[in-house]
């Protein structure tokens, strides 16, 4: 391709580089296709990112060595003219191996870990390679229209995966319930903003567009591109999807950590942060070692998240915090009561979202919960919020997802809400028949039960709809089998204790 494109042409180019890599024997699958696309933009990006750096330097007088140099610099082997068998033979003899060896500083470790700790796909095709590369070679990554159709296009195919494939569905969440929860929390220039379970990055990325609206001078810039955001993921592949991510929306060098987060023993933690915005993952479970790591041990992986977020938060007035949790959190009874204790007593604990049946189709019916918390505490009163469905709809679904405008009311009621909480507004005009204030005195006496139950439901209204039956049901099962699971361990314990 030679010349400048549209966006509309150079969009449909990349859609067709992914329809080459769909037809290949190695990437049929939507996650298998997207992973190789990632891994390839990222040496694209990388390239065009290393010549601004490297023409900085000459400005400046200094000199600049490059990360990726030689015959494994994107021009020498993705333009040149290959033999189909000699370019697979290239990529994974030569190429792959000298990326995964790559360490010293950060960056080179980051490179290192997305290639490392993975089988690494490939085209089973080179001649469907070549074609792929002669695509990604027409893209102009130091054109900002270039980089902007490319981020939009990427962040449909994460939206895809998160629709077609249901693993994907716990590293992507919906854009408007992140938006939201960003809009909420509304973190500032000069704060850090952390995400312990990154995936796809969408909360660090939609951050970083609400923050840049209020940058003004290159130390904005500089502060936002290098000082901002972090991120952990325990798997290698959304690491890579969600570093990719955050390049392609402007943010050159963000420190996404291939690692476990629950592992790191929050009782010794050093590193805090000013803003934590997540949906970490629930109905997960975790060993005993990874338990011991907390103060609270227990298997469910939400209340170790949970544990870990209230330690990662600065001490500091103002430090606070967005999350997705699942329902079962609210109510739940142990050891969630005794963190949840611990949330109203240490922190203020200021808003529950409860978030209709659906909200996470269609790969999970488990229904969630919005908890919006800040230093410092304790907890006065909690102001509930229950979002509702369109007319007609039972549950959201694939074809009928959760929208922006969906949250048209809950804005406009939690500006009252938080205008009220500042002593700058009347508290009638956050409550509403979906809205209500619940003392934290009446929390603690019904055992920390978080539930939302909406005293403004008419009679006819206090029996939930089919479709919550169903979805509560669901929930309590995962809870009751969390319950059986840990109760077997216990008992598999100690009948190892008796045997020795």
């Amino acid at each position: 391709m030679n010349g400048p494109q549209t966006r509309e042409t150079l969009a449909r180019e990349i859609w067709r580089a992914c329809d080459i890599l769909r037809r290949d024997n190695n990437c049929g699958g939507v996650m298998e296709y997207v992973e190789h696309l990632s891994w390839l933009l990222f040496l694209r990006f990388l390239d065009a990112q290393e010549d601004e750096w490297e023409a900085q330097a000459e400005i400046a007088g200094r000199p600049y060595t490059r990360i990726l140099d030689g015959p494994y610099r994107w021009n020498a082997w993705a333009a040149r003219d290959w033999d189909a068998n000699d370019l697979l033979a290239f990529v994974h003899s030569e190429l792959i191996p000298y990326l995964q060896g790559l360490g010293g500083d950060p960056l080179r470790e980051t490179i290192r870990s997305i290639f490392t700790e993975r089988n690494v796909i490939v085209c089973a095709s080179g001649y469907n390679l070549k074609e792929v590369l002669q695509i990604l070679n027409g893209i102009d990554f130091h054109s900002q229209d270039d980089v902007f159709t490319v981020s939009q296009v990427y962040e449909e195919l994460l939206r895809r995966l998160g629709n077609e494939n249901r693993m994907a569905g716990e590293f992507y969440t919906p854009r408007p319930v992140v938006r939201f929860v960003v809009e909420v929390v509304d973190p500032k220039i000069g704060e850090t903003v952390y995400d312990p379970a990154c995936g796809s990055c969408g909360f660090l990325v939609e951050a970083y567009l609400h923050m840049r609206k209020s940058e003004r001078t290159v130390r904005d810039l500089k502060t936002l591109q290098e000082e901002t955001f972090f991120g952990q993921e325990k798997r290698p592949v959304p690491a890579l999807m969600g570093l990719m991510n955050m390049v392609l929306h402007g943010v050159t060098c963000p420190e996404i950590r291939r690692k476990n987060t629950l592992e790191e023993n929050v009782r010794s933690t050093t590193e805090f942060f000013d803003v934590i915005l997540t949906n970490p993952p629930f109905g997960g479970k975790e060993g005993e070692h990874v338990q011991r790591n907390f103060p609270v041990p227990s298997s469910a992986t939400e209340l170790l998240f949970l544990q870990h977020i209230m330690r990662k938060l600065k001490n500091r007035p103002g430090a606070r915090c967005g999350m997705v949790v699942p329902e079962g959190t609210l109510f739940r009874g142990g050891a969630f009561a005794t963190v949840k204790q611990d949330l109203l007593e240490q922190f203020n604990l200021h808003t529950i979202v409860s978030l209709p049946p659906g909200t996470f189709a269609p790969y999970s019916d488990v229904k969630t919960a919005l908890l919006f918390f800040e230093r410092p505490g304790p907890t006065k009163e909690v102001w509930y919020y229950e979002l509702p469905l369109p007319e007609g709809l039972k549950k959201f679904t694939k074809g009928n997802p959760i929208q922006d405008e969906h949250f048209e009311e809950a804005r406009r009621l939690w500006k009252a809400w938080d205008a009220y909480r500042k002593g700058q507004g009347p508290r009638e005009a956050c409550l509403s028949e979906r809205s209500w204030i619940v003392p934290a005195e009446e929390i603690r006496a019904r055992g920390y039960d978080l539930t939302a139950r909406n005293p403004n439901r008419k009679d006819t209204e206090a029996t939930p709809s089919p479709m919550e039956l169903v979805a509560g049901l669901l929930e309590r099962e995962r809870e009751i089998l969390a319950i059986v699971e840990e109760l077997d361990d216990l008992l598999s314990n100690g009948s190892a204790e008796v045997e020795r």
